[in-house]
């Protein structure tokens, strides 16, 4: 129980991440990493604004920790983000070496995670521990809102 307690905490981060993504006109997804109890870094989504396919809220947060810590590798840290990753960024989860993801709302359409594919199940030198649906409700609402205004259907 103290676990998800403590990913409530940092997945409510996430989403103030996402809800400054969708001020923007992107896509609310917003991801934080924690180590030690620490956030060290957080990003959402800016592929609209500064058109790169590469701009994912988990791709940008992981580029700013490997930048805290002098690195490639994110030992002891977790990535929550509010969507379930693409496989562009569980690729990127694998390859930094991130020990955990806990993730909000699944996603059917590109979700690599669980939904789509589970590229963290392939035979990769390394696999991090998933926590899914963590405030997944406040998660996809936010997803939901930003869709249904984005196409005048509010």
């Amino acid at each position: 129980m103290k676990e998800l307690i403590k990913d409530e905490v940092y997945m409510r981060e996430a989403i103030k991440e996402a809800a400054n993504a969708a001020r923007s006109g992107e896509v609310p997804v917003g991801a934080v990493i924690v180590r030690n109890g620490e956030i060290i870094a957080r990003a959402h989504n800016t592929r609209e604004t500064e058109k790169n396919a590469l701009y994912h809220a988990e791709t940008l947060c992981i580029n700013s920790a490997c930048k805290k810590l002098h690195g490639w590798r994110l030992p002891g840290c977790t990535l929550y983000v509010t969507l379930e990753p693409c496989a562009m960024c569980a690729g990127a989860i694998i390859n930094s070496r991130i020990e955990r993801l806990v993730y909000g709302a699944p996603d059917p359409k590109a979700g690599s995670v669980c939904s789509v594919v589970r590229l963290f199940d392939l035979p990769y030198n390394w696999k991090p521990e998933v926590a899914s649906g963590v405030l997944a409700d406040e998660c996809a609402n936010l997803l939901g809102d930003f869709f249904r205004n984005l196409r005048g259907k509010a």
